[in-house]
């Protein structure tokens, strides 16, 4: 078993070897996703790495490639989906924000106020930040990014 900690959450976790890092968060309901099934092709599942970057397997080049092309992304950037947990001392923080599954989940909530930055499916950049109000124009934006998404799982269930 690992020891990890899941920031903000100051959560002190035990993991087995090999455990998917995304499996850890989201048995935590961490804010994370997978739109793409864990395919490591969409951002959802991004968080940053705190302490322990050796502590996980290394990134694949489906995972580098993903972080190419994220607004977001730092040096210490890793997707959930695509690392194993293989050491101790790893610190995982999660992106403040909340990623959008499906377009249903945030519908209901036009005309109010954010809650938490709502943030890209695709590349992580905030879509409508904290405090602000969730127009109805703002989620017709992303009717083509819901499609785009259900493309590239479909494309991924072929390679």
């Amino acid at each position: 078993m690992k020891k990890i900690i899941l920031e903000p959450l100051n959560d002190e976790v035990s993991v087995r070897t090999q455990t998917r890092l995304l499996d850890t968060l989201t048995e935590r309901h961490c804010q994370v996703a997978m739109a793409c099934g864990g395919q490591g092709i969409c951002a959802t599942c991004h968080v940053y790495i705190k302490q322990g970057m050796d502590s996980l397997t290394p990134p694949t080049q489906r995972e580098k490639e993903t972080l190419s092309f994220l607004t977001g992304v730092k040096s210490n950037s890793r997707l959930a989906c695509q690392c194993r947990i293989i050491g101790e001392g790893l610190t995982i923080e999660v992106p403040e924000g909340m990623y959008i599954g499906d377009l249903s989940e945030i519908e209901s909530l036009v005309g109010r106020r954010a809650e938490n930055s709502i943030l890209h499916p695709k590349d992580g950049h905030v879509l409508i930040e904290k405090g602000k109000i969730i127009t109805k124009s703002r989620i017709s934006e992303l009717n083509k990014e819901q499609v785009s998404i259900l493309d590239l799982r479909a494309q991924s269930s072929t390679l």
